[in-house]
Order: structure tokens, then C-alpha cells, then sequence
């Protein structure tokens, strides 16, 4: 499959393209700035377009079979996430390609106590703002005409190992027995190209986690 990744360069970009790649996938990258990414593979192109910017997106993007989105915004810089989840569905939809798969937020996940996991308690109270713009931008994919899947990580995603092997669910957050919710970067990968290859949940939301 032909497939651009927006945001490739990023930490979860970067093993979603190692993925993808793993699995004989084309892809191109879509980068502001294509110097960023120091990886070359056989099958990886680069391709430079502002998430801004819906024409430079439809140009990188049209030719493709599907498009995942790892954009994340700076902290500080949430309202960008609005944005580009705009630009992001128009340059999509004018580059002629329907499947959409967005690497989203958790926090709007509902926890064990029945309310979203970012109006918990014990959620971060540095990182609410950047998950109350990650759910509103979920609700912006939720009303698009696209084929589109929006993948929200366990409540932990961090650089850790690829075992492909992990629990899923739906809108609410997965937690073992514990009580904790993680995922590795690797792994959120693997559910992410898994549902690339095999769609389960077009037009829906899915989260993994161990």
C-alpha cells in the first residue's frame, strides 16, 4: 500500500514509518521540513508540505492509497491541533484519497469512575489543555466525510519495546489489573498499521493499551 504519513518525524511518527516500512508498505513522509528526518529506506520518500496549509498537503498527499496523521503540537501551542485537523481533512478530501487514520489523544478516554480521563482528579494539570484540544479535534474527524479511524493511545505511551501484543477497546480506557494504563510507542504503532491493513474501525475510534 502507498501510504503518507503527516508528522513522520516526530516520536510516534518516526515507529509508525519504521512500521509501516517493517511491513512493505510505501511511504512517503510529509514533513515541514524534510531535513528533520534523518532515515532512508528503498520504499520511504520525503515530502515537504505545511500542515497549515491544505494546497501544499494535497499535493503530497494525492497518488496515495490512505493517510496517517502523527501531527502533535508543541505545548503552549494546542490551538494548532484545531487547525490542522481541519487542513488535514480538506487536504485529504482534495487529495483524493478517503481513508484517514489520526494518532489522537487519551484524555477524552472515559476512566473507571465514568468521566473523561482528562476531568480526573490525578490527570496532569499541565497536559489538560493539550487533551481538551486533541477531543476537540476528535470531534472534527468524528464529522468528516472521510474514512476515517482515530486511534487514542493507553493513558502512558512511551518509547519502550515492540511485542504485538496488547488489549483493545473502544472509548474507554484500557487498564490492567492494576489499575495502569500503557503502551509502548512501538506497540501503539503495530494497532496502528495492524488496523491500516486489516480496517476494523472505519469511522470509529480504538485504543489500545497492555
Amino acid at each position: 500500500m502507498n501510504i503518507a504519513i503527516i508528522g513522520a518525524s516526530g516520536t510516534i511518527g518516526r515507529r509508525i514509518t519504521e512500521e509501516a516500512l517493517r511491513r512493505g508498505h510505501e511511504v512517503t513522509a510529509v514533513l515541514r521540513n524534510p531535513n528533520r528526518m534523518d532515515t532512508e529506506h528503498e520504499r520511504l520518500k520525503k515530502a515537504e508540505a505545511d500542515v497549515m496549509d491544505p494546497s501544499s498537503l494535497e499535493k503530497a498527499i494525492q497518488g496515495h492509497d490512505a493517510v496517517i496523521s502523527a501531527f502533535g503540537p508543541k505545548f503552549g501551542q494546542e490551538e494548532e491541533l484545531l487547525a490542522a485537523a481541519r487542513t488535514i481533512v480538506e487536504g485529504t478530501r482534495r487529495g483524493g484519497v478517503s481513508r484517514l487514520l489520526i494518532a489522537g489523544g487519551a484524555g477524552s478516554l472515559i476512566a473507571d469512575s465514568g468521566v473523561p480521563l482528562m476531568d480526573t482528579p490525578e490527570f496532569p494539570e499541565e497536559i489538560r489543555p493539550l487533551a481538551r484540544a486533541h477531543a476537540d479535534a476528535y470531534e472534527i474527524y468524528k464529522e468528516c466525510d472521510l474514512e476515517w479511524t482515530y486511534v487514542s493511545p493507553a493513558a502512558i505511551i512511551e518509547p519502550g519495546r515492540r511485542t504485538g501484543q496488547f488489549r483493545i477497546g473502544m472509548d474507554r480506557l484500557v487498564t490492567d489489573e492494576s489499575g495502569s494504563s500503557r503502551i509502548s510507542v512501538e506497540d501503539y504503532a503495530v494497532a496502528i498499521i495492524d488496523e491500516l491493513d486489516d480496517p476494523q474501525f472505519v469511522k470509529s475510534r480504538f485504543t489500545v493499551a497492555y
